[in-house]
């Protein structure tokens, strides 16, 4: 179990480019530590984070003009998250907004707290989504509701948040951390390692699948992997005994030869 805290309190954990060099090293070691099964992001103080930090350069923050290989960084964040092989849950203990809220989107559970207010605000701040969410927001919660939340900027509640399925619950300050961590151990204490990275994956992938034809080819290539392991065996014999199971395989080390089996999609300058 990972617990990584973003922790600039003082600015409400707005984001400058180290913190995400920094949050982007840290996701590299957990996902290559097989100790680690779970990660969960959470804030320091009264706010989960404040988006990236606009203090440094004011007017001419999101001016990239004179940079021809200009990337988003929160873009680059948040394809790391996507790629990661261990489950994430977000524990947003307060206001997420911008990058703030963009970030939670490629992580796949989402607890708030009733003192959350999110919100996607970049039309009002001059620019556009940013983070890979006009790809993700609209799988999240659906085209309406993300164009809605896109189109006004505006920043909403966690009630809002919950009824449109962004967040799983919505609990008091105190118990959004402890509700995270104890859905990391259900998933770190009851399941096979090799199989919650193999399903985080085909999910995700599966969202931009033309046909279920593809869910078919991957899913039996998976199952073909990993019915003969030692997991799968411990997972059989443990039901019918009737006990917890143990199940030996680690991530990355026991990942099957065929993973990964997307194609790559390298970066292309801009003309």
């Amino acid at each position: 179990m990972l617990i990584l805290r973003l922790n600039r309190p003082e600015k409400l954990n707005a984001l400058t480019s180290q913190m995400i060099l920094d949050y982007i090293a840290a996701l590299d070691a957990a996902d290559a530590d097989d100790t680690v099964r779970a990660v969960v992001v959470t804030g320091a103080g009264r706010a989960y984070c404040a988006g990236a930090d606009l203090s440094g350069a004011g007017s001419k923050t999101f001016d990239n003009t004179a940079d021809v290989m200009h990337r988003d960084r929160g873009g680059i964040l948040n394809l790391r998250i996507f790629g990661m092989t261990k489950a994430m849950i977000a524990a947003i203990n307060g206001p997420a907004a911008g990058l703030g809220a963009t970030q939670t989107l490629p992580m796949d559970i989402r607890i708030a707290s009733e003192t959350t207010k999110m919100g996607f605000v970049f039309s009002r701040r001059g620019i556009v989504a940013e983070g890979c969410s006009s790809w993700f927001l609209p799988r999240v919660v659906g085209i309406s509701k993300a164009l809605e939340w896109a189109m006004s900027g505006r920043m909403f509640d966690a009630t809002e948040a919950l009824d449109a399925k962004l967040v799983r619950d919505v609990l008091p300050p105190a118990e959004v951390l402890p509700a995270a961590l104890a859905l990391a151990h259900e998933i770190a204490d009851h399941t096979s390692s090799v199989s919650v990275a193999l399903n985080r994956q085909m999910m995700w992938r599966m969202l931009g699948a033309d046909h279920p034809i593809e869910a078919n080819r991957v899913e039996s290539r998976a199952l073909r992997a990993v019915g003969g392991t030692a997991d799968a065996k411990e997972g059989v014999e443990s039901f019918l005994q009737k006990r917890p199971a143990n199940y030996p395989g680690r991530v990355p080390r026991d990942l099957p030869d065929f993973y990964p089996w997307w194609p790559d999609r390298p970066f292309e300058p801009l003309p």
